[in-house]
């Protein structure tokens, strides 16, 4: 009995993957070479990225903080310098950032599907511009490396996933070998 269930799960696990595209990719990492390394892949589980705090001196952003749903990220890097903050609209993602760094970053423009941009930071250093491998993705969570300020940026691109929360039920989308769709509906623990 225990055989059918691991081969029942592999040959699921094999049918998700063989029919569901790629969506994930990664830009980076810009600058320098210090600082501690800083992800926040668990933050993306709060929700997609809904404010952006940047704090920056003259030359050069200092620190990072991120809100992703409703929760604010622990700040990375310093907590002086001058702060901004930026609030996307609601169902509005980041598709591009842009910017500069030398041995840390310097400047960080961010482009919204709503065609927004928000820019920060000193126009100065080595130009780059960040945008997701695979269309209809969005920018999900930072990663780096910082100290007193932020020495070296990532960013990592997918999609987000539906959850229906007022029946506590998750809907997934399996693709079977035959191409036909069949939704299913599993308990959300």
């Amino acid at each position: 009995m225990l055989r059918v269930f691991f081969f029942s799960l592999l040959c699921v696990g094999s049918c998700l993957s063989a029919a569901s595209p790629r969506t994930s990719s990664y830009s980076g990492e810009y600058g320098g070479k210090g600082g501690k390394k800083f992800s926040q892949s668990k933050n993306q589980l709060d929700g997609p990225i809904t404010a952006i705090r940047i704090r920056l001196t003259t030359y050069y952003i200092v620190g990072l903080q991120v809100r992703y749903g409703t929760t604010w990220s622990t700040p990375v890097g310093s907590q002086g310098g001058h702060l901004e903050e930026v609030f996307l609209e609601p169902g509005e993602s980041v598709v591009q950032v842009a910017g500069k760094y030398t041995s840390y970053v310097r400047k960080l423009v961010f482009v919204t599907d709503q065609r927004r941009y928000y820019a920060f930071g000193n126009d100065y250093g080595i130009s780059f511009n960040a945008t997701p491998l695979y269309p209809g993705t969005v920018l999900r969570f930072f990663s780096g490396r910082a100290s007193t300020m932020i020495d070296a940026i990532g960013f990592h691109w997918g999609t987000y996933i539906s959850v229906t929360r007022g029946t506590d039920l998750f809907n997934c989308i399996y693709y079977s070998s035959q191409t036909k769709m069949v939704n299913k509906r599993m308990h959300v623990a």
